[in-house]
């Protein structure tokens, strides 16, 4: 139920829409040539300058590079078509756009990923670096042709304030880049329409529709156009308003561990590149700041030795300051850590990592949340061995449930129900109660104890990192007499992972998929430990980093376990929990 404040807040705000689009406001002088403050114009490119103009040549070619893959449109770009489905919805007003019904509109993602025009930025970069007028032309040419088939609030990429915000961030870009090396026409004509896109972020900030990332993205770009155009005529309450929103959702959004509330390891990149962003522009406050560095101490920790994020929850395949390469990284500690807030544990000894999720879902909706409570993921350097299955789509129904499942996760499933039950593509109901018992690290060993309660089951997992050698896990589900079904799933980045594990059970092969990046997906290897009858049941597995494992026992009663794991070479490891 929306309460009497928010009913008058959306009222308000489509009625500042309908004027809007009725009577789009025009900039009365020409703001003078964009100069960057010194500590955005100091910022170096995150992908090498050859990489730049090939990716630059590309897109004269109208050959974008959109979720890991190429689209090429052909010489009429088509901007409000789903090229990869063949579905175009037509310049209605933008609240008539049925942009969530895939029949009707195609997939939006799609559709506003090359709408975000960050393809124009690698123009104005490769304008900038080698002078040449091509890359220019050709950035004019597109925004002059978008600008006639996305007529101010019509059409598709008017539908998400989000999509607006990129895509008015990306022509900050371009005017900071090759704004002087624009004719004076289309440059008034240009700034005119980024005032729009401005006037149209005031007007529908998501202060109650996703007050998340959507909300951040919104609130940075308000804030970077008043701050970097205070000749507009509302620059200065944009500036104002957005800082004071940016300030606010660090506090909400950003718990004490520095974790993102999200539960997502791809929207706290998300989310981290927003409020960094804004601190390069800003005078944020010094909780603002000590929160922020919180944030880069956790994905310090995350990104392991071979610096890189492991995937936990959504990865919409989106990026705020670069759509190719990998953000540069600096020197890293791979020490074992606790963020309790988030529920993330971190266990690490040599080039070994293991990140294990043993949090809740995220707040509200828990939109971006997975269903994979006490799943980790394990990498030795820069080679994965145990993975997350990915996100690979938001609209069809049948794949976006399996990809957020708990079979996609190396985590329990008992009789085929999923930890909580999905409601729509962002939503979860029956959410469990996830707990963390018990954690200790020391030189040589790392110990977890955590719960997950759900439907009056019981899974108690326990992991034990003897470093660098070995992991040992051991779960116990309990519940409800009767027979049940329990499910532990693994999923593995190639087939000889499984050369490194032993199981206390009969495992068989299963297909499984995998999605590196959104919109992608392809087979994986997989195994399953099946388990019917009555509880409690305790199941376990070993992996052995350095040893060809052997065969793994249970050795004691189900209230004092111990393992023992026979390697090939002939040595034994036992372990007590």
């Amino acid at each position: 139920m929306r309460s009497p404040r928010e009913i008058a807040f959306r009222l308000k705000q489509e009625f500042a829409n309908l004027l809007l689009w009725r009577f789009p406001p025009s900039l009365s002088t020409l703001p003078p040539p964009l100069k960057l403050p010194p500590s955005v114009e100091h910022l170096q490119p995150t992908v090498p300058t050859a990489e730049i103009l090939r990716l630059a040549d590309e897109t004269l070619q109208h050959r974008f590079p959109i979720f890991g893959g190429i689209l090429e449109t052909g010489p009429d770009i088509r901007w409000r078509r789903d090229y990869l489905h063949g579905i175009e919805t037509g310049p209605s007003y933008f609240r008539l756009i049925p942009y969530l019904d895939f029949t009707r509109a195609g997939d939006h993602k799609y559709i506003w990923e090359l709408n975000r025009h960050q393809h124009l930025v690698l123009l104005a970069q490769a304008y900038h670096f080698t002078g040449r007028t091509e890359y220019l032309h050709e950035a004019q040419i597109q925004l002059t042709d978008w600008l006639a088939e996305n007529p101010p609030l019509r059409g598709i990429n008017w539908t998400s304030a989000l999509e607006v915000a990129f895509r008015a961030l990306s022509w900050v870009w371009l005017d900071a880049l090759a704004g002087a090396g624009l004719p004076t026409d289309f440059r008034r004509v240009f700034l005119n329409a980024l005032y729009l896109h401005g006037c149209f972020l005031e007007r529908n900030l998501s202060i109650y529709f996703s007050p998340n990332t959507h909300l951040l993205g919104e609130a940075v770009a308000l804030h970077t156009l008043g701050a970097l155009y205070p000749a507009f005529p509302r620059g200065l309450h944009w500036q104002s308003l957005g800082h004071q929103l940016l300030e606010q959702q660090m506090e909400r959004q950003v718990r004490d561990d520095g974790s993102h509330f999200e539960q997502s390891t791809y929207y706290h990149v998300y989310a981290h590149d927003m409020f960094l962003w804004h601190d390069l522009l800003a005078d944020t406050s010094p909780k603002y700041k000590s929160k922020l560095q919180l944030m880069e101490e956790y994905l310090d920790a995350l990104r392991g030795p071979a610096k890189t994020i492991p995937l936990i929850g959504d990865d919409d395949g989106g990026r705020f300051f670069l759509i190719s390469g990998e953000r540069p990284a600096s020197s890293h500690e791979n020490r074992s850590r606790l963020f309790p807030d988030a529920g993330t544990v971190v266990m690490a000894a040599g080039d070994i990592q293991i990140v294990i999720k043993a949090g809740g879902f995220g707040p509200g909706s828990a939109g971006h949340s997975h269903s994979d409570a006490l799943s980790f993921v394990c990498r030795r350097g820069a080679d994965w061995l145990l993975v997350d299955s990915g996100t690979y789509t938001y609209l069809d129904p049948e794949w976006r449930d399996r990809f957020r499942g708990s079979a996609a996760h190396n985590t329990i499933r008992i009789d085929h129900h999923d930890q909580a039950t999905p409601t729509g593509p962002f939503g979860w109901a029956g959410r469990p109660d996830v707990r963390i018992v018990d954690w200790s690290s020391t030189e040589d060993r790392d110990s977890l104890t955590a719960e997950c309660r759900y439907s009056g089951f019981t899974h108690r997992r326990r992991l034990l990192f003897l470093k660098p050698d070995a992991l040992f896990v051991l779960d116990q589900v309990e519940g409800p007499p009767g027979e049940h079904l329990v499910e532990q799933f693994w999923h593995a980045a190639r087939p000889d992972t499984f050369q490194q594990m032993a199981f206390s059970h009969n495992s068989e092969a299963i297909e499984t998929w995998h999605s590196d990046v959104f919109g992608s997906k392809y087979p994986a290897p997989g195994r399953v430990v099946a388990y019917r009858g009555s509880l409690a049941v305790i199941l376990a597995v070993a992996i052995s980093f350095h040893a060809e494992p052997g065969r793994l026992v249970i050795e004691e009663s189900a209230m004092q376990p111990a393992l023992a794991l026979w390697l090939r070479d002939g040595t034994t490891l036992r372990v007590r929990f």
